[in-house]
């Protein structure tokens, strides 16, 4: 662990303090920022990911459209298969 010095607007620490109390305030930080810095990460490689798949032949991903047709119909399917197995008897 390690101390540190922020500026953050009286505002948002009396909301923080309201919803988690002001002895969880680090902690509540702590996760907030564990969570910024994971999304930036996944963020910053996807970008890297990006179209790295541009020369691949992936049936149902020729275009945006198809491909939004594609995601359509695996969530069908797995509602449909969800469905059945929630309705099966044991």
């Amino acid at each position: 662990m390690m101390r540190t010095h922020v500026v953050i607007p009286k505002a948002l620490i009396e909301t923080i303090d309201a919803l988690v109390g002001n002895r969880h305030r680090s902690e509540f930080l702590t996760k907030a920022a564990e969570k910024e810095v994971r999304r930036r990460k996944l963020l910053k490689a996807a970008e890297k990911a990006g179209g790295s798949l541009e020369h691949v032949e992936t049936p149902g991903w020729e275009s945006s459209e198809s491909a939004a047709e594609w995601v359509r119909a695996s969530r069908r399917a797995d509602e449909e298969r969800l469905s059945r197995l929630l309705n099966e008897e044991p």
